[in-house]
């Protein structure tokens, strides 16, 4: 067994898709429409669905956002140089929440961004992936 894809329901399907391929770097893979029950699904990724884990952005045409309640945390993204992306993400007119730098308590170089919808993603840089956060 393997996760397949994270599914996150958007407000602007255009918006979110233009932040997750030229901001983020990932790549549409493939969308869908159904007009009966009045929504469009966008895959992306930074690789085939087939090989990793993707993005599901749910786009239901009669909702422009969404609550995203206390339980939702962030989706997590290495970064070959956190300091560059944060930068190309500002620059691009995204929002960094956290500035790169150690974890509380650790050694870990994380920073967060957000999505156009308020989603937050961690950056973890490339060094650190998959480690514990104080390793």
């Amino acid at each position: 067994m393997r996760i397949l894809h994270t599914m996150l329901r958007v407000g602007h399907l255009d918006r979110s898709i233009a932040f997750y391929t030229d901001v983020m770097g990932m790549k549409l893979l493939r969308s869908s429409e159904n007009p009966e029950y009045k929504y469009t699904l966008a895959f992306v990724g930074y690789g085939k669905e087939e090989d990793e884990a993707v993005l599901e952005l749910t786009y239901n045409w009669d909702t422009d956002s969404y609550d995203q309640g206390t339980a939702y945390g962030h989706i997590a993204i290495e970064a070959d140089d956190i300091y560059a992306m944060c930068e190309h993400i500002r620059i691009a007119g995204g929002k960094v929440v956290r500035e790169p730098g150690p974890v509380k308590g650790g050694t870990t170089v994380i920073a967060f961004v957000e999505d156009p919808d308020g989603y937050k993603i961690e950056l973890i840089a490339k060094e650190d992936a998959g480690k514990g956060l104080g390793e």
